[in-house]
């Protein structure tokens, strides 16, 4: 990118974003790092040195600081700034957290550099706000099992929809007893109300987080934005959820193509082979995306009604509000629009399939 002010540009663009996605103590962060980086320091010649596009939706170097920080909140290495941290502090004063904050870019440069190598991870648990409906949909549809792949499934906590409860201002769907609440406002089609059984569930990422390995996990709800306290405690029940079941994490670490290549020669007989992602797909690199479709594509023309194989997907697609979601059902590889949500599943507008 450009000059040290291109650079820090970006601190303030991803501050308006946080701001108007309801965390404006994850907005005041951001805005107080573009003021206190200073090139000649250790985290300043790295942020300013960046190789690659540093803006939110590409290397999303921000947040990548944020994480770093709340990081040093949670697993209580630095107790001065947790104190100025949510839940401790809701409305610190700006003053003394641009103090602490100055200080710790200092005294924990090592940490906060070895943050910067990786790229942030929330695993958003309510976007399974758009894929539950889908999979009741398709198991009142089909009457079959589901067998669910997901690419880019970060800890795999969405490979667990049907575990958890979809809350709406007019009707519930999933577990009834679920400590998984996904409250969303909801507007269009009301999905079909029936039992769900997973055959099977498996998925990939090229950095994927163990929920069994407390190192990860911390790194994992690092990336939460702290004044967010609702999300923080969701990501905290469904790692619960997953760790439950006793079996080891269903992600595997893998490149999505390769991975989907292998995942889609399997057979699934008596179930649905759905394949899914959530804001994963556009991050790919054209060479993966396309071996993706053309795998997709060569296993739909191997899918009959017995085996039949789906598509779920919510990824931006250049229009707004929100994100669209869509369904692609093999045989025959039609898509159907199924509507839009927001991208952290405060929101949703959903049709079920014409089929």
């Amino acid at each position: 990118m450009g000059g040290e002010a291109d650079i820090l540009s970006v601190f303030l663009v991803q501050a308006e974003a946080c701001e108007k996605l309801g965390s404006p103590f994850t907005g005041m962060v951001c805005r107080l790092l573009a003021r206190l980086l200073r090139s000649e320091s250790e985290i300043g010649r790295i942020v300013f040195g960046w190789q690659g596009n540093p803006a939110p939706g590409a290397d999303s170097v921000p947040l990548r600081l944020c994480g770093a920080l709340n990081h040093l909140v949670i697993t209580g290495a630095d107790g001065a700034l947790g104190r100025l941290y949510p839940p401790a502090s809701e409305t610190p004063e700006e003053a003394a957290l641009a103090h602490e904050i100055e200080r710790v870019l200092e005294e924990h440069a090592g940490h906060v550099a070895q943050f910067l190598k990786s790229a942030p991870q929330t695993n958003e648990v309510r976007r399974s706000v758009a894929l539950l409906p889908g999979w009741l949909w398709l198991a009142a549809h089909y009457g079959k099992p589901l067998a669910i792949s997901e690419v880019g499934a970060s800890a795999g906590l969405n490979l667990f929809s049907e575990r958890y409860l979809l809350k709406t201002e007019t009707f519930l769907r999933g577990k009834a007893d679920s400590s998984v609440i996904l409250p969303t406002s909801w507007r269009g089609d009301v999905p079909p109300d029936t039992a769900i059984e997973v055959a099977d569930r498996a998925g990939c990422d090229l950095a994927p987080i163990d929920p069994a390995d407390r190192n990860a996990r911390e790194r994992l709800i690092s990336y939460v934005w702290p004044d967010q306290r609702d999300r923080v405690e969701r990501i905290s029940a469904a790692i619960e959820t997953a760790m439950a079941s006793g079996a080891k994490s269903p992600v595997e670490k893998a490149d999505a193509a390769d991975w989907l290549e292998r995942r889609l020669r399997r057979d699934f007989d008596g179930a649905v082979h759905v394949v899914q992602h959530t804001i994963a797909w556009q991050y790919f690199p054209e060479a993966v995306k396309a071996r993706g479709e053309a795998a997709l594509a060569q296993a739909g023309a191997r899918a009959t009604n017995d085996r039949p194989l789906a598509r779920l997907m919510l990824e931006a697609d250049g229009n707004s509000p929100g994100a669209a979601i869509s369904l692609t059902l093999w045989p025959g590889g039609e898509t159907h629009a199924l509507g839009r949500a927001d991208y952290h599943g405060q929101w949703i507008e959903w049709r079920n399939p014409a089929v």
